[in-house]
């Protein structure tokens, strides 16, 4: 929270089984500084900063199969602000951008092109996950959230035969504190993605790109 620069105002506890920490957050911003999550162009590329998986590592870690190492790495993405993201995004022709949260990749892509002119494309072998997670689905350890996200959202996604049922699902899993999904023009996506990772944001890479031909649709490649 002091990273964040904000102030915590009030609280309650909870008594509960498992140990629970949530916000409501309040802000303003200007008017003519919003980023929308429907406002992508045909032939923008799509970045994503963070990578998916920490749903399924959640899942394991309540199962006890989550070795500490990937506890480790997953809990350092979750508690990685999206600030300086958003700062070094400031800089650039920003057309849409949307977090990824509980409704997962796929979910939350899936507002960006819901009820407009465009759909997308995602190239799933540069989609930066965390490793662990292949095998932890492959075992059957998936979130409920998941199964959820995906009978609600998979009627507009294409997949192509080569792409793997695993990955599909890592696409639909319900992330903590995930990263930042945006559009931008094409010509600017390396110069974003090369600022982005001289300040560490490591995993952050291009993921896909918005095209008018599957209008509504997200096209799985």
């Amino acid at each position: 929270m002091r990273e964040a620069d904000v102030v915590l105002v009030g609280g309650h506890s909870v008594e509960d089984d498992e140990l629970k920490y949530g916000l409501s957050v309040t802000g303003l911003i200007h008017p003519e500084k919003v980023w929308t999550n429907k406002s992508a162009i045909s032939g923008d590329k799509l970045i994503l900063t963070k990578p998916l998986g920490s749903g399924i590592i959640n899942t394991a870690v309540k199962g006890e199969l989550a070795d500490k190492d990937m506890v480790t790495k997953s809990v350092r993405c979750m508690s990685a602000l999206n600030r300086r993201a958003a700062e070094l995004m400031a800089g650039f022709d920003i057309h849409s951008c949307t977090d990824v949260t509980g409704f997962g990749l796929l979910g939350h892509a899936s507002e960006m092109v819901e009820g407009t002119d465009v759909g997308m494309v995602i190239y799933t072998s540069s989609i930066p996950f965390f490793e662990e997670v292949q095998g932890l689905v492959e075992m059957g350890m998936i979130p409920g959230g998941l199964h959820r996200n995906k009978e609600f959202r998979l009627h507009i996604v294409e997949t192509d035969p080569q792409v793997p049922d695993w990955m599909v699902d890592i696409l639909f899993d319900p992330q903590t504190s995930g990263g930042l999904l945006f559009s931008l023009p094409s010509q600017q996506a390396e110069e974003i993605l090369k600022e982005l990772h001289v300040e560490g944001i490591d995993d952050a890479a291009i993921v896909g790109e918005v095209i008018e031909s599957t209008r509504g649709k997200i096209v799985l490649k």
